[in-house]
């Protein structure tokens, strides 16, 4: 029997029927996701569909990843801006989660009832290297214990007063794990995300109705983007028999958010390098909350200016403008006027590009007394041969390798260390998330898959 892969997405919920035995998908259907009254019925009419295409009616398993409801939403604590607290962000982030706030230094009770107002499914509470700083993460512990939403708290901060921050958040549900920043400038983030998972899986898919569907899945595994990063780093390592394709960059580009993932070093290109902040992980994960086609519209507005967007899109300013505003009142508008299609695919490049920038790290001439060396700061990515364009907005695009050159190196912005050149490949079946489940117990077929699925103007890998 083929095995079934569900993404119960924020707007809708995703099917991809696979074949085990032959390799290859064998169906995909999709229907809104129905969160707010019964994801069941979002489900159901999706199964409906596929049956119609397909003939299919019984699965051997049906696996599921999830973003619906918000998806994973996080808070993070730490102690200062570019470590502990950058490091927690690193972590959540590759977990699969939305960090919707992030605090540096100690907890005020005004920020404390900000984030009883964000009700985040969970918070962790981070701080100090092992032996290092202990009054910030103890403060924030005893801030916590008044606040008035209730969510699980994951203590990953100095071991020296983690079971003192346990033992202070009594009534609470906490867990402990090793400091997300051990040592200073060092991450230790794979067991954070290990349990963000196991959280996720426990208890916020209760929380957010899907376990209702327990009759119909085997199992919700992990967060959706969690599932996109499992995809993209079997594409790029492969597997002991399958070559990948090596260091990779993608782009997943959405009404309300713009995801960027990296597979890749970052390392510099020249011995006159030296590194500044924390050292990037080889799996990493940005989310530019502002930055969207529609419910995030004037966020791109607002990045790169009318001007610019009315340059990309050969209008006016003002009809720049004027159009975002129509955007901003009526997020379903289509672009069924040259203007709007126009508006769209200028919106489009223009959130790849804010968005790569980013995540991508730059670069700065600095002056010693020893002479000139260079400063970098985050990934170099120049050397990154392939990109991978993802979401609505560029799957559906029929321009989008003029819009992927937008998140290529530029002259103009030489600091900025985006690819410098790259073959463009497109999901256009969305697959990307389904081959991040198979993965977990098929890797060599999800990987077969996505090299056929993935095309390269139009045709596979």
């Amino acid at each position: 029997m083929p095995l079934l892969l569900i993404d119960f997405g924020s707007t809708f919920t995703k099917l991809t029927a696979v074949d085990l035995q032959a390799g290859e998908v064998i169906g995909a259907a999709g229907a809104h996701t129905t969160v707010e009254t019964d994801v069941g019925e979002g489900l159901n009419t999706a199964l409906s569909e596929l049956k119609r295409q397909t003939g299919l009616n019984h699965f051997e398993r049906r696996l599921a990843c999830s973003s619906a409801a918000g998806g994973l939403r996080m808070v993070v604590c730490g102690l200062v801006p570019a470590l502990t607290a950058q490091a927690a962000k690193i972590a959540s982030l590759g977990a699969g989660a939305k960090v919707v706030k992030t605090y540096a230094y100690e907890l005020t009770r005004e920020d404390v009832d900000e984030i009883a107002q964000t009700a985040p499914d969970i918070l962790l509470l981070t701080g100090g290297t092992d032996g290092g700083n202990r009054a910030c993460i103890l403060h924030n512990a005893k801030m916590l214990v008044d606040c008035q939403a209730r969510f699980p708290i994951l203590i990953a901060g100095n071991r020296a007063c983690a079971a003192e921050c346990e033992s202070t958040l009594a009534g609470w549900e906490t867990a402990r794990c090793e400091n997300v920043m051990p040592g200073l400038g060092k991450l230790n983030v794979e067991p954070v995300q290990r349990h963000i998972r196991e959280l996720f899986l426990r208890r916020i898919i209760q929380a957010k109705g899907l376990s209702r569907e327990a009759a119909l899945i085997d199992g919700i595994l992990m967060p959706t983007p969690a599932a996109v990063l499992r995809g993209m780093e079997l594409l790029a390592k492969g597997t002991g028999a399958l070559p990948g394709l090596g260091e990779l960059v993608a782009v997943d580009l959405g009404g309300a958010t713009t995801d960027v993932y990296s597979m890749a070093s970052g390392a510099p290109d020249n011995g006159n390098t030296v590194m500044k902040g924390l050292p990037e992980p080889w799996v990493k994960r940005t989310v530019e909350g502002d930055i969207g086609m529609r419910y995030s519209a004037d966020g791109v507005l607002a990045a790169v200016g009318a001007d610019e967007l009315g340059r990309l899109a050969n209008l006016a300013s003002d009809t720049v403008i004027e159009l975002v505003g129509q955007i901003a009142v009526n997020p379903a508008t289509l672009p069924d006027t040259q203007a709007l299609a126009a508006l769209d695919c200028a919106l489009a490049g223009a959130a790849v590009q804010v968005a790569m920038t980013r995540h991508a790290g730059t670069i700065e001439e600095v002056y010693t007394p020893t002479g000139p060396t260079w400063l970098q700061t985050g990934k170099n990515l120049t050397g990154v041969k392939t990109l991978i364009l993802t979401g609505g907005a560029l799957i559906h695009s029929e321009r989008p390798e003029k819009i992927a050159g937008h998140a290529l190196y530029s002259q103009a912005e030489s600091a900025s260390l985006r690819p410098k050149s790259a073959r463009i490949l497109v999901d256009r079946k969305y697959i990307i998330s389904a081959m991040g489940l198979l993965a977990e117990d098929h890797p060599e077929t999800a990987l077969g898959i996505l090299k056929r699925e993935l095309t390269e103007r139009g045709k596979p890998v």
